[in-house]
């Protein structure tokens, strides 16, 4: 058998799988509406129950919506400032109409302003807005009194009352100084004479927190949920078409960027459903629905949440609990993405510079797998030793197949050479690429990450800008063509024993492995660059070895 068919045919799958995610995922729905809403798990859980578009949260009868009292005087403003972000809330349906990041800013430039998590212009309405029955969100005013939001030591907490319709809504936030994370407490009390039956329902609403580059639709950008002990990412064909209400045993629900997260995690059981909307182009509306709750006059029914607006850091998910750090969804290869985010911290907080931290890194990877490489590159090479005596015997014996080939393995074992040990290397590299590749292109800690003279963006793809644009590229992506250099001195290099079009196949990689890169964040372009000089190194040490 030949070895090089079965290593070209490794090769072109990993071309074929990295070029489908680049030119393919992420793009726009399908032409066609589906009919019958199905909901794909990342995981699938049989135990996770579906409920199509038409179904309803709730079997009540349809009611008028109701609009609560409100006082003569304009809507307030309150501002919420913290060491981490700073948001602002209205009385017009208690809702979030900012939220600022101050640790992270909306571009790399210096002079940017902080992350704004809320991009929607409140046609649609805005974040948080709360309904119970037949109560609009956006026609509650919740009056906060003379009071503005007050820490006291590292705790702030701001009161918002609605009162109408038979109803009186309390809303109690609580914020910390040091955290992401808040606390939502709504109290519904029956204030009539009559009985009130309702869904209460929290409301996100949330557009892409920035434009999609050419590398972030890659990944997913979206709704999500883990529910049952899943995580489910929401493709946009489910609920475009119409609401879409998914139902089970909620952990939370939230809209995900590449880096940012926006999320709610209810606190009590009565939160079982959540329900997903588009509007505009790209807007998203959630819903967090309880169950059908009954209210005799004079009773009330507390419903908790806690609140997450802010990034997707591993660490900082996991501190808040509830399964929110399963947000950062390495999938598959989650054990050996996880430890290589670790190293990249830890080297990073050495060394300052997450440019150094991803080359120490991809040092690490090379010398675990160096001792199979070189088996598998002496292996390749003693294989190339035997090309002449192989063609011999296939024009000896080449009206006999049978005779061939076992004169061929005859060869081999007189030689002591292993047909498939120039493969074996490449297939256990590639879950290590595949975990790095996913590592390098989620992780928020290399937004906007520098990391020597024109690189200043680690998370963005590589550019050199003279001065005048280039189209398409619109700057000297200086950082892949060495790449694609590097690669191609690498092919050179390696001994084949390929026919000539399968050798002039395996030199056109590097070609389309450059075309493919020019998008992707320069910090995977790193790894890769640094990954084949090493590879170089280590062909060069065997061919001298060789020779002596």
């Amino acid at each position: 058998m030949d070895i090089y068919r079965t290593f070209l045919a490794i090769i072109i799958s990993f071309v074929i799988l990295i070029g489908y995610q680049y030119f393919f995922v992420g793009f726009g729905p399908a032409d066609a509406p589906q009919e019958n809403i199905v909901v794909e798990t990342e995981t699938a859980n049989p135990d996770t129950p579906v409920v199509k578009a038409a179904d309803k949260v709730a079997k009540t009868p349809a009611a008028p919506v109701q609009v609560m009292s409100r006082p003569d005087r304009a809507a307030r403003t309150l501002t919420v400032d913290t060491d981490l972000y700073t948001a602002t809330l209205t009385e017009d349906g208690g809702a979030v109409t900012s939220f600022v990041l101050k640790d992270y800013k909306e571009t790399s430039d210096p002079d940017s302003p902080g992350m704004q998590l809320v991009k929607v212009d409140g046609s649609q309405g805005f974040p948080l807005e709360f309904s119970w029955g037949s109560v609009a969100p956006t026609a509650t005013f919740y009056d906060a009194g003379g009071s503005e939001v007050s820490f006291q030591g590292n705790k702030g907490d701001l009161l918002m009352t609605g009162q109408g319709n038979g109803l009186q809504i309390e809303r109690h936030y609580s914020f910390s100084k040091d955290s992401y994370l808040m606390e939502l407490k709504v109290r519904v009390k029956n204030v009539s004479s009559g009985v009130l039956q309702g869904n209460a329902a929290l409301h996100q609403l949330n557009t892409p927190f920035r434009a999609d580059g050419p590398g972030s639709r890659l990944l997913f950008v979206g709704p999500a949920y883990y529910m049952n002990d899943s995580l489910t990412e929401v493709d946009s064909d489910l609920y475009e078409t119409g609401p879409a209400t998914v139902s089970g045993r909620m952990d939370w629900a939230a809209y995900e960027g590449t880096y940012f997260i926006c999320a709610i995690l209810p606190q009590d059981t009565s939160a079982t459903s959540m329900t997903m909307e588009a509007f505009d182009e790209e807007g998203v509306k959630i819903k967090m629905n309880s169950d059908l709750d009954t209210l005799q006059p004079g009773e009330e029914k507390v419903y908790s949440y806690k609140l997450f607006f802010g990034p997707k850091k591993l660490d900082i998910l996991k501190s808040v609990g509830s399964n929110l750090d399963k947000a950062v969804n390495f999938g598959w290869f989650d054990v050996i993405a996880q430890p290589t985010l670790y190293l990249l911290n830890l080297f990073h907080g050495i060394f300052k510079n997450y440019g150094i931290a991803i080359i120490l890194v991809t040092i690490i990877f090379k010398a675990i797998f160096w001792p199979i490489t070189q088996k598998g590159l002496k292996s390749m090479k003693n294989m190339q030793k035997l090309q002449p005596k192989m063609a011999k015997l296939k024009e000896k014996y080449k009206g006999d197949p049978t005779r061939m080939n076992q004169e061929v393995m005859n060869l081999y074992k007189t030689y002591k050479v292993n047909p498939l040990g120039g493969c074996l290397p490449m297939v256990l590299q590639i879950p290590v690429f595949f975990a790095l590749y996913k590592v390098l292109l989620m992780c928020i800690e290399l937004r906007h990450a520098p990391f020597m003279l024109w690189i200043t963006d680690l998370s963005a793809p590589d550019r050199l800008y003279i001065g005048f644009d280039i189209p398409y590229v619109h700057g000297i992506p200086v950082l892949t063509l060495l790449m694609g250099a590097s690669m191609f001195l690498q092919q050179k290099m390696t001994p084949t024993t390929a026919d000539p079009t399968q050798a002039k196949i395996m030199m056109f990689l590097p070609v389309i492995f450059t075309f493919m890169f020019v998008n992707f964040a320069s910090g995977l372009v790193l790894y890769w660059f640094v990954n084949n000089l090493l590879a170089i190194l280590q062909q060069q040490m065997i061919n001298r070895q060789s020779k002596a």
